[in-house]
C-alpha cells in the first residue's frame, strides 16, 4: 500500500500514512481536530531506471520479430 503525506494547514502538524489507493483522503487533523488536512504531493519513493521488466517482458524487440521470419525462409528453402 502507498504512503501517502498529510499537513494541517491550521497547526502545521505534518505526517505519513499508509492508506490504500481506494481509502477516503483524511481531512481531520488528528493534532488539532480541524477540517484543514491537505494531501501534499510527493515524489515516490522508488524509480525504475535500467534493464528490468520492461525491456524484457513487455517491450517489443523487432530483432526477435526479424530472427523469426529468417528461419522461416531457410526451411523452406531446405524443401
Amino acid at each position: 500500500m502507498p504512503i501517502y503525506e498529510y499537513q494541517c494547514e491550521k497547526c502545521g502538524h505534518h505526517f505519513d500514512i499508509i492508506q490504500k489507493i481506494s481509502d477516503e483522503k483524511l481531512t481531520v487533523c488528528p493534532k488539532c481536530n480541524q477540517k484543514k488536512l491537505k494531501k501534499l504531493v510527493t515524489a515516490a519513493g522508488f524509480k525504475l531506471k535500467g534493464t528490468g521488466w520492461y525491456e524484457t517482458d513487455f517491450k517489443n524487440n523487432k530483432k526477435t520479430v526479424s530472427k523469426k521470419t529468417d528461419s522461416k525462409k531457410t526451411d523452406s528453402k531446405k524443401n
